[in-house]
């Protein structure tokens, strides 16, 4: 047995609430996650359905807690994907928001419980699971890659315990979910609250919804995490005349804020005596590689900070040399316990085991201070050569959000770069800013007005559905 939570440590606290009052003790949720377990049988794979829902975390802790490999999947997902992974994994069990088993004719229910219910697929393959395989995550969002990544146990508790410690959480925390529980970083602020015995305000609604700041004022929320198009929402909505004392904690991963941003909200926490934390992290690190603490947040303005405890971070250039000095540009190299097995990419897969020992090349291009504090600066892949010039399209989207406060998204192929927009008030003007910017020939540049910038469920740009633009 690989528990990773003790729950009956904290048997008489509150473990999950929900925005219809609704709620689990630590006791409870062992006694029902134990059930589920019990009525699965044995340790196999099961699909997950995952919603900001008691029922969906409750399927998560069983399965974990005993043994059981689920994959963790969006509850939206579309359905013809959904079935295209269920031929290709073939896994012994489903566990589905109620309202969506009628998707699935023919398959037997075992179980139920807080809205969700467990479905035997009848499935004749049980492929071999690996020892220490925990659970499947995709990197993908909602499009139905079969790419995911395998995270073993050790990856999980390793990478939990040194969020508890970096984050210093204890049982008083009342994290409020703002994210999905299939995207590493909002799993892992569940794993690591409930590993501290806190209690989880659980809900659906998005920072978008007055619900959502109903449910966060009545239930006294501490803390709540986001990704950078988070807190540009939240600067929109002037989430700073809120009245919110109960929180805490403000924590950001999921990409690079805009400097001006981070430094926006770093000023706020300090001025109110809350903490803003930006993190860094992959899915396949488990989720956390490095973080800034709260107290260098407005004097490190733009750093994803340094590595978690028990980790550490280093550069490597293009020949291959370690990177010593600081501002020079390296790809960050991660080593810790929480770098996870690597991916599967069909049920034969997951047998395999670690593939990485403990080394993550990140695929962030980044450079560290005379502090040591790091500095994402742009991805590997993400560069385009410009009539022969090398441009950073990370850096074009940084520059233009500072100057226009618009959101803005470039991509194209080589000579050609094509920068969306969703607002047409500022196209010629951008496109005039990036060629003084890059000095280079303006035909290179194209902007495109788009009603939406596409995202996955963690908030990030999905550039590749940008490509049937380019034409136009």
């Amino acid at each position: 047995m690989n528990d990773i939570w003790d729950l009956e440590q904290y048997k008489d606290n509150i473990a999950l609430i929900d925005e219809y009052g609704n709620s689990l003790t630590y006791k409870e949720l062992n006694a029902e996650a134990d059930a589920l377990a019990k009525a699965v049988g044995r340790r196999c794979l099961t699909f997950s359905l995952c919603r900001n829902e008691i029922g969906s975390i409750l399927g998560y802790v069983s399965f974990i807690n005993n043994d059981i490999v689920p994959i963790l999947l969006n509850a939206n997902l579309e359905e013809n994907l959904l079935q295209n992974l269920l031929l290709t994994y073939e896994p012994a069990y489903l566990w589905v928001p109620e309202d969506l088993k009628g998707q699935f004719a023919g398959m037997s229910m075992e179980f139920e419980a807080h809205g969700y219910c467990l479905l035997k697929t009848g499935y004749e393959k049980d492929y071999p699971l690996y020892d220490e395989l925990a659970l499947l995550l995709t990197t993908s969002g909602s499009t139905g890659s079969p790419k995911f990544v395998r995270q073993s146990y050790t990856n999980v508790l390793a990478n939990t315990k040194s969020i508890v410690e970096y984050l210093e959480l204890d049982e008083t925390e009342r994290p409020i979910t703002t994210l999905p529980m299939n995207y590493t970083y909002g799993l892992s602020i569940i794993n690591s609250h409930l590993l501290v015995g806190a209690t989880l305000l659980v809900t659906d609604k998005t920072l978008m919804q007055k619900e959502f700041w109903t449910f966060f004022k009545e239930k006294e929320a501490t803390s709540f995490g986001g990704v950078p198009y988070t807190y540009e929402m939240l600067d929109r909505l002037r989430f700073y005349r809120m009245k919110l004392p109960s929180l805490r904690t403000m924590t950001q991963a999921g990409g690079k804020v805009h400097p001006d941003l981070h430094e926006k909200f770093a000023r706020y926490a300090e001025e109110q005596g809350k903490h803003f934390v930006v993190m860094y992290g992959q899915c396949e690190a488990t989720a956390r590689m490095g973080y800034l603490p709260a107290e260098k947040a407005v004097e490190k303005k733009g750093s994803m900070g340094i590595a978690i405890p028990g980790g550490t971070f280093h550069l490597i250039d293009a020949k291959g040399a370690e990177v010593t000095e600081p501002h020079i540009t390296g790809e960050l190299v991660y080593n810790g316990k929480n770098v996870t097995l690597g991916y599967a990419e069909c049920g034969e897969d997951l047998i395999k085991g670690d593939e990485r020992g403990g080394v993550l090349e990140t695929g962030d291009m980044a450079q560290f201070d005379e502090d040591g504090y790091y500095y994402i600066v742009g991805r590997k892949k993400r560069f385009l050569k410009i009539y022969g010039n090398r441009v950073n399209l990370d850096e074009v989207d940084r520059l233009i959000k500072g100057k226009f406060n618009i959101e803005v998204a470039s991509a194209g192929v080589d000579d050609h770069m094509y920068i969306f927009v969703t607002v047409p008030d500022y196209t010629e003007q951008i496109r005039e800013f990036i060629t003084s910017k890059t000095k280079l020939n303006p035909a290179a540049f194209k902007v495109l007005v788009i009603d939406e910038i596409p995202k996955n469920d963690s908030g990030k740009t999905v550039y590749k559905e940008l490509s049937r633009y380019y034409s136009a």
